[in-house]
């Protein structure tokens, strides 16, 4: 097999396109730009009927040129005790932002559908030539954003940043801005209508109104170029009236770093360097550097490691040398306090207990997480694999379901590409091989490493049962041509038979190839002990982690594996009482932390896995 070098933290991209109406190229590492935040309490309505977007024709109130004060957006009040407008936000219940709605409010854990949230504040401006953007982590699933009464766009997908220029909307004081979310599920959704997650729904994570000069930089990243660690390159991307012939500059003090170069006539530059001293990052030593992006009048700072990831053959090289992923799968979920995790102190509980376990390697699945987990993941040291939610079956021959999947790929790519923790973007998770399946996830591939040719490509594929031998399990699918690193989900042991038929499994993997088990795993509700052939038991999920360890080291070109999962998690698929109560009860640690037997089975293996590294 041709090696195929793939350097990370960078991409080279000038402008992503954007699947949804309104939307500004995204703006890339808000974390280092001035900004006023608008988490906290806002208003919040219920409105199944959609009683404030459509009027009694359900035609849209945002297509007409006078809406009325029956459209909840322009947040009408009463011109005289004669004027009839049947809402009213400032007497509405409070809500928190970010948070899903499921967690927050009883009557609301099962709800799916819009609901109108409005924040009310006011907002100076630093300087009247600037320009103000109004910037989302994540709405799941569909939001509509006004602001002052007036649409500034849509945006379509639960799990992807977006934002949208507000500067001739706002003023000085009693600004407002109205979001409708709605988080149906939909069948030419991405996700579809079928999944095994809890659907939260809601602004989940945070929301900023960000300040720029009129001229700023969008977009910027720096990597080494190609395998030479003593080359820095990097781009830098403009946004503004007049963006050619403009001086930028990227610097890195502490390694005496200092490029810079002239804007082309769409506002980018590409910047090369010489370094000397340049420590690697990786998980044994994630050395991060601040790395100054610079402009005429604007500049942002950044924390990124340098490290170089491929496969050569039937290995995965980091920084040159042979690693094995000591993985788990993670949902963006804090059981402790209940609900859609969102901010800092999420993500240290989530991948803390994920370092206690001993991994270098987190799955963060189905969807893409908050960008907390993975700027933690870098300054921790954990590597990640990221994964948009093409998730069992959706409308393969939909063209709009691609486009939406397609600005779900990209829109992460944009957010983490300077991640020196991510080095795997997937593709989807458990489809079912057809042809449209099999085009629809090939154009995704091509679409990532177009947008970023610089990270791993994978999917979570299904295995297959051979016809010839009832103890043979096979990969067959034909995308597995398509990726850098065959992954695969199994469950023997729990869907197919019981743990005892592990042992008589033959594995007839693809060579040439590195081989990741993506799942496996067992349900077991904490404290519940019994038999190890009884199901639901501590004792059951930890022999079949001890049955499946033992049968998957068989597999010479097994780089790795993300055991499903490590905390208990909510389904609405999961109706056993007493037992599942509506969660899926797979993880290594309950819903209140608590460690199974399963979990010091995996901790042992990987320190196991450790030792032996140390010892080579």
């Amino acid at each position: 097999m041709k090696t195929r070098a793939l350097i990370v933290a960078f991409l080279i991209l000038s402008a992503i396109p954007c699947a949804v109406s309104g939307q500004d190229d995204l703006i890339s590492n808000p974390f280092d730009r001035p900004s006023k935040s608008l988490n906290g309490e806002w208003r919040y309505i219920v409105d199944p009927y959609e009683n404030g977007y459509f009027n009694y024709r359900y035609e849209p109130f945002d297509g007409s040129p006078d809406p009325g004060s029956s459209a909840y957006y322009t947040n009408a009040k009463p011109k005289d005790k004669t004027d009839r407008v049947e809402y009213d936000f400032e007497k509405s219940d409070i809500i928190r932002v970010p948070g899903d709605w499921n967690s927050q409010k009883e009557k609301l854990f099962y709800y799916e559908g819009t609901i109108w949230y409005e924040k009310s504040f006011d907002y100076p401006k630093a300087a009247n030539g600037n320009r103000v953007f109004l910037y989302f982590g994540a709405v799941n699933y569909k939001a509509e954003v006004y602001v002052n009464g007036k649409k500034v766009g849509t945006h379509i997908g639960g799990f992807t940043p977006f934002n949208f220029e507000v500067t001739g909307l706002l003023k000085e004081k009693r600004n407002f801005v109205v979001v409708k979310a709605d988080n149906k599920r939909l069948k030419e959704g991405v996700p579809t209508l079928n999944t095994d997650w809890w659907n939260y729904g809601g602004i989940t994570r945070d929301v900023n109104l960000i300040e720029m000069p009129s001229v700023f930089i969008r977009d910027q990243m720096v990597r080494l170029d190609g395998d030479n660690d003593g080359r820095i390159t990097g781009r830098i991307v403009l946004d503004g009236a007049s963006v050619s012939g403009k001086w930028v500059e990227i610097s890195i003090p502490e390694l005496g770093f200092r490029g810079s170069a002239i804007t082309d006539e769409k506002g980018v530059a590409e910047i090369r360097g010489s370094v000397k001293g340049l420590r690697y990052w990786s998980p044994d030593d994630p050395k991060l550097y601040e790395v100054r992006f610079s402009s005429e009048g604007d500049s942002v700072t950044d924390r990124i490691g340098f490290r170089t990831v491929k496969v050569s053959g039937d290995r995965i090289l980091l920084n040159g040398k042979d690693i094995f992923l000591k993985g788990i799968s993670i949902h963006e979920e804090n059981p402790l306090r209940g609900g859609r995790a969102n901010s800092v102190d999420d993500a240290k509980l989530l991948l803390g207990w994920a370092k206690e376990l001993g991994c270098n390697f987190v799955r963060l699945a189905h969807y893409p997480h908050n960008e907390n987990m993975v700027r933690l993941a870098d300054e921790m040291g954990i590597l990640v694999w990221e994964e948009i939610p093409v998730y069992w079956t959706i409308q393969w021959e939909n063209p709009e379901t691609f486009d939406n999947a397609s600005a779900q790929l990209e829109d992460v790519i944009t957010r983490d590409k300077n991640r020196a923790s991510v080095i795997i973007w997937s593709m989807a998770n458990e489809t079912p091989v057809s042809e449209p399946r099999n085009r629809f996830l090939t154009k995704l591939a091509e679409t990532a490493r177009r947008s970023d040719p610089t990270r791993l490509i994978s999917a979570a594929l299904e295995m297959s049962g051979s016809p010839e031998d009832a103890t043979v399990r096979e990969i067959t699918d034909p995308f597995a041509e398509k990726v850098d690193i065959i992954s695969f989900n199994q469950y023997i042991g729990w869907y197919d038979g019981l743990p005892e038929k592990l042992a008589t499994i033959k594995w007839r993997l693809p060579k040439g190839k590195p081989i990741f088990i993506s799942e496996f795993g067992a349900g077991a509700r904490f404290g519940l002990h019994g038999a190890q052939d009884e199901r639901w038991t501590e004792e059951f999920q930890e022999v079949l982690y001890k049955e499946t360890l033992k049968s998957i080291s068989g597999i010479g070109n097994l780089r790795g594996f993300s055991p499903w999962i490590l905390v208990d998690f909510r389904s609405p698929r999961r109706h056993l009482p007493e037992i599942q109560d509506g969660w899926n009860r797979k993880g290594l640690l309950s819903e209140k932390g608590e460690k199974k037997k399963a979990f010091f089975v995996l901790r042992d293996f990987y320190r196991q896995k450790s030792e032996q590294r140390r010892n080579r």
